[in-house]
């Protein structure tokens, strides 16, 4: 549902997360509705169903940026509203005939607005793409760490690693957004030099120094949080609880395949991890063996935990989400309930690419059902690790802020 009221009151222009107030409330010939009381401003902002009627409101006035900061439940945006699709280095054709790079966000709800991210360029020329979380960008190169708000362009430097200057960010993710006390970076670094094993290493945010441990012949590809506690998945696509405190710590988690006791290993080639309506879910895929349709296929098998040890069971249909996935291996994967309300598929992958703003897949059943004939078969799917960043999908990190000033 959008807002009227919103658009009427305030004529804004879009740049990240902030917009400029061109016209007041007086001449739109409203009166007092900046004195209206907290109450029934976040009534209103419960109703809205868009990202841009989101900043419009927020960009209104004082109050009413008050009454949305405040708001108690805005992580549930999260899962009404589309992830937004940042697109790095862009060509555009600048008013001159020269060829100029730029971000490109896509709202799927609103794809028609102009939005605009406030990376700095300068920073993923310098640095390597380690992953991001809670609307934050995670970087790194050598002992450097940092990260930085993808639409307001704040930074925070994590101390210096504890390894040697020739780090390869393998992945990164956080545990909380960065306001909350108990918030922890995350990142798994392997060193060029091969006698050295891989290190999974924590910072508390705020504090001076990371927690460490190394982790053989392994490497940890990815962290969800499922049910108050944290999966990690390494690079043999086994599964670890992970604890933080009192010390860092992975325990092996057993789980079998299907109903085939004899199946413990993993059958996929590249399958990764996403929490989609209270179910841990891994998904992969494998080629098409026709020569028509969809060149690829999604199956998607979420963890029964329930039994002893945890079983892999298909699901056959997501029957009111999608999920949002980007190319890169350190791009966390998004789910999304109820698509239909911004216009979107449910049991369907949205797959952001470089060459094409993104490619929807169907899952199971749906493939040839949902696969666009005139879409390139070689946009299909491709996860890997690149030095460049790629296309992502990303929530903004006000999102995460519940009932915060």
């Amino acid at each position: 549902m959008s807002l009227p009221s919103c658009k009427a009151l305030s004529q804004f222009t879009i740049s990240g997360t902030s917009a400029s107030t061109e016209t007041a409330p007086a001449t739109c010939g409203i009166q007092g509705w900046a004195d209206l009381p907290g109450g029934p401003l976040q009534s209103i902002v419960a109703l809205l169903g868009s990202f841009t009627d989101l900043l419009a409101f927020r960009s209104t006035c004082r109050s009413w940026r008050a009454a949305f900061s405040s708001y108690p439940s805005k992580s549930r945006f999260c899962a009404l509203l589309p992830p937004l699709l940042v697109r790095p280095n862009i060509p555009v054709r600048a008013p001159d005939g020269n060829e100029l790079r730029r971000w490109q966000v896509i709202d799927l709800a609103n794809p028609k607005t102009d939005l605009c991210c406030q990376i700095p360029q300068e920073i993923c020329k310098a640095m390597h793409f380690a992953g991001s979380s809670y609307g934050q960008l995670i970087c790194g190169l050598r002992k450097d760490c940092l990260i930085v708000d993808v639409f307001t362009g704040a930074r925070v430097w994590a101390p210096p690693l504890p390894l040697n200057e020739d780090t390869f960010f393998y992945s990164g993710m956080l545990t909380a957004p960065l306001a909350l006390q108990d918030s922890h970076l995350l990142v798994c670094v392997v060193s060029s030099q091969h006698s050295v094993p891989a290190s999974l290493l924590d910072w508390s945010v705020g504090s001076d120094c990371w927690s460490e441990i190394q982790l053989g012949n392994s490497l940890i590809e990815q962290i969800v949080e499922f049910n108050g506690q944290f999966i990690a998945m390494d690079s043999y696509y086994r599964l670890y609880t992970l604890s933080l405190g009192p010390q860092l710590g992975l325990q092996e988690m057993t789980t079998v395949w299907w109903d085939d006791n004899d199946m413990h290993g993993c059958p996929f080639r590249r399958p990764w991890l996403v929490v989609c309506s209270g179910m841990l879910l891994i998904v992969d895929y494998y080629l098409s063996v026709t020569s028509s349709g969809a060149p690829v296929n999604y199956k998607a098998y979420h963890l029964d935990m329930s039994t002893e040890p945890a079983t892999w069971v298909e699901v056959v249909k997501l029957e009111n989400d999608a999920i949002f996935i980007g190319g890169d291996v350190r791009s966390p994967p998004i789910s999304c309930m109820s698509p239909g309300r911004w216009g979107g598929r449910s049991n369907c992958l949205y797959y952001a690419h470089y060459r094409q703003p993104w490619v929807l897949h169907g899952l199971g059943d749906d493939v040839d059902a949902v696969w666009d004939d005139s879409t390139d078969p070689g946009l299909g799917f491709k996860r890997d690790w690149y030095i460049q960043l790629q296309p992502f999908w990303v929530y903004p990190s006000m999102f995460y802020s519940d009932g915060q000033q």
